[in-house]
């Protein structure tokens, strides 16, 4: 080839493109990741501060404030008046320790159902069985809320189909009340308190069950050893769930609930016919702080990094 012939295009350079500002910038970030991430959680931080803590402070506000007896109006006045109705009131004191022990009898009741579930899940079934059954245990939450409590409103009356299997041993339902609160709440969250530990189990070595086992473990030994010390996070982290949904529940107390009350519908009372949103902003405070505290003691045991 000589001097004057033209190289082939595929030997030709290839321009360098503009130095844009665009392109300057785009380059920048490119070496500096965690200014690039800050930029892309920049809006949904930005959001979820404006939604959730600001109204969190709006409502902290809120609960010092009163309401006009003649006019009805809420008046701007600092008083603690609604903090101490809420802390020694009767009426808000056995409302509390019911709510708190039907979170705590539903957390409890979850677990001992996901347990199993979950340990064959991640354990003992096949992939495709596996496949299914976390479909199944999924299925439930693409029906309504609604729908699947007044599905149970249905099933625990005592014309339902509950009522209809008992009768021939001589039982009951146990119709509306706190047993078919904790009953409905129970089916509600279970698969939130099984995805979790279904999680934490399927992340637990086969080696470490084979190892228990070549040992002389027996099963329920390398349980209660070996599986539970690992998936206790897990565990904790589903409890989460359940302990805090039930907590701040007010809907399933109203459908199947009979007259129970938990914190829930006082605090929808006092927004809706009670016209008292002070009172109830003090009320709403209860589970918050109750929710705080139980974050802060299971932080240390590493299960929020399981949800």
């Amino acid at each position: 080839m000589t001097d004057t012939q033209t190289a082939p295009p595929t030997a030709r350079m290839v321009e360098a493109p503009r130095a844009t500002p665009a392109r300057r910038v785009s380059a920048w970030l490119t070496v500096h990741p965690r200014t690039r991430l800050a930029f892309l959680l920049t809006a949904p931080l930005f959001w979820l501060g404006i939604v959730y803590i600001v109204a969190l402070v709006l409502l902290l506000v809120t609960a010092f404030w009163t309401v006009d007896s003649f006019t009805g109006e809420i008046a701007t006045d600092w008083t603690l008046d609604n903090i101490v109705t809420v802390l020694t009131g009767a009426l808000y004191q056995t409302v509390t320790l019911r709510t708190v022990g039907v979170a705590l009898l539903v957390t409890v009741i979850d677990v001992a159902i996901a347990l199993p579930i979950a340990f064959y899940m991640a354990k003992v079934a096949t992939p495709r069985m596996q496949r299914f059954l976390v479909i199944a245990v999924l299925m439930p939450l693409w029906a309504s809320y609604l729908v699947k409590a007044y599905a149970w409103r249905s099933v625990l009356s005592q014309e339902g189909i509950l009522q209809w299997i008992l009768e021939p041993f001589g039982l009951q339902t146990p119709g509306y009340g706190l047993t078919a609160t904790i009953i409905t709440l129970s089916y509600l969250w279970l698969p939130y308190v099984i995805l979790p530990i279904y999680a934490g189990l399927e992340r637990v070595p086969d080696s470490l069950l084979e190892a228990s086992a070549d040992l002389g473990g027996r099963s329920w030994r390398t349980i209660a050893h070996v599986v539970l010390p690992l998936a206790f996070p897990a565990i904790i982290a589903g409890t989460i769930f359940s302990f805090s949904l039930s907590l701040g529940d007010y809907i399933t107390v109203n459908i199947v609930g009979g007259a129970s009350q938990m914190l829930g519908n006082l605090v929808y009372t006092n927004v809706g016919a009670a016209n008292n949103l002070p009172l109830a902003a003090a009320i709403a405070l209860i589970p918050i702080v109750i929710i705080f505290g139980y974050l802060a003691l299971v932080r240390r045991t590493g299960a929020l990094n399981n949800l």
